[in-house]
């Protein structure tokens, strides 16, 4: 027997349990990310002379690997969400995105600043790789597919879905800003590189990859449902692999304009819905796009449960570590609850979207791409890896064993609330 075979193998037998476990595990305090994660943990521990990713080793290999996850997940959710885009009926995501994110950053930044003592542009690296949300990681908290009523999204899935899809492409701007304090001579505090951060990465490519995904949502979107050629209305043939060609088109046309394709592929999965609502090709493409991510998301957390059986957390101190925790436990709760302060909003929902913050699979994506576009960080490199992945550990234990119970009960509550008025 080769190592090839056994991966082949385990390849089958993974495949397979992506498939059963959402089933096993649904509505239980449990979900299929803590079993892959324990998974890789176990077959690490195994005296097997297994290959483990490393990612600062392999930080190229881990970039791509997870840019290629999170692109996928936000054509998904984008194309599950039933609710029309507007500022009153996306308010709660507007809240989240211009309170909860800019505070939670600023909290976490001065944590790390305060405890681990590190410098500024390091903590806010680690704030801003830590910023984005991701529902993938606790199916419960999601969106399930695409309805045919636009009231079939109740609030909380909603809100916690649509910031997921829109801030994994905001945070890129504040990675950038710390990968430009970083090359400020000094502790980081000058403001030479404010401007030029402030004009070109947060309002020419936040512009861009909003302009692109509406062209290129709109455009296809038409290509989709309303082109006279039957063979190019590909609605007509229900063909699911076309949802990595718009995803990848999507992003790739915004990169290549420099823009920021992840806020243009959520974008543009958005104006692909809107073109024609209620069209059960959405649901289609839901589904491809769905059973991909989650492959992908088995296996790189199977990876990243090797990696931390194998030492990832060695670099973690104390301090760091209160860091990950005070995020997870208070900090988000505390921001995205005052972000939510005067909204016509059960008490019970707003604290389960407060709580949901779930750090994910972007976290990753971020810090890898950030540690490949500067050597200013090579001193920290380990530490912001055992910050990250334990960041994600916690995330993914606490935010996976209370999801369906939490949710199970908020759905219960909800439907008496209903039948009894």
């Amino acid at each position: 027997m080769t190592l090839s075979d056994a991966v082949y193998a385990a390849l089958g037998a993974g495949a397979l349990a992506a498939a059963v476990l959402p089933r096993l595990v649904f509505r239980r305090p449990l979900s299929m990310p803590m079993v892959f994660l324990a998974a890789g943990v176990a077959v690490a521990l195994l005296p097997l002379p297994l290959p483990v990713v490393d990612p600062v080793e392999d930080r190229l290999w881990v970039e791509h690997a997870t840019e290629a996850c999170v692109v996928i997940s936000l054509m998904g959710a984008g194309l599950a969400l039933n609710r029309p885009f507007g500022l009153h009926r996306w308010a709660g995501t507007w809240r989240l995105l211009g309170a909860a994110m800019p505070l939670t950053m600023a909290a976490t930044t001065a944590l790390a600043i305060a405890l681990p003592g590190w410098p500024p542009a390091i903590a806010l690296l680690a704030a801003a790789v830590l910023a984005p949300t991701d529902p993938v990681l606790a199916a419960e908290v999601r969106v399930g597919e695409p309805a045919d009523s636009e009231q079939d999204d109740d609030e909380v899935r909603f809100t916690l879905t649509s910031e997921a899809g829109l801030n994994d492409g905001l945070a890129f701007p504040f990675v950038l800003a710390a990968v430009a304090m970083a090359a400020v001579p000094g502790a980081g505090w000058s403001t030479d590189w404010f401007v030029d951060w402030f004009l070109i990465d947060l309002l020419a490519k936040v512009a861009i990859g909003v302009a692109a995904g509406l062209v290129t949502g709109r455009l296809l979107g038409w290509m989709f449902f309303r082109a006279k050629p039957s063979a190019v209305r590909l609605s007509e043939h229900l063909e699911g692999f076309v949802a990595l060609g718009t995803t990848f088109l999507s992003y790739g046309v915004t990169e290549l304009a420099h823009g920021y394709g992840f806020l243009a592929v959520f974008v543009t999965a958005c104006s692909i819905r809107a073109a024609e609502r209620t069209h059960g090709y959405h649901k289609v493409l839901h589904e491809f796009t769905e059973q991909i991510e989650r492959l992908l998301t088995a296996f790189l957390l199977f990876l990243l449960g090797s990696y931390l059986a194998d030492g990832g957390l060695k670099a973690l101190t104390w301090p760091a570590a209160l860091v990950g925790l005070l995020l997870i436990l208070a900090v988000r709760p505390t921001t995205a609850w005052i972000s939510q302060t005067g909204r016509a909003l059960p008490s019970r929902e707003r604290i389960v979207i407060s709580a949901f913050g779930i750090r994910g699979i972007g976290s990753l994506f971020y810090l890898a791409y950030a540690l490949g576009h500067t050597d200013k960080f090579a001193d920290h490199t380990h530490q912001l890896w055992s910050l990250v992945a334990f960041t994600v550990l916690l995330s993914v234990i606490l935010h996976g064993a209370s999801a369906a119970p939490t949710i199970n009960r908020l759905d219960r509550l909800r439907t008496t609330s209903t039948q009894r008025s």
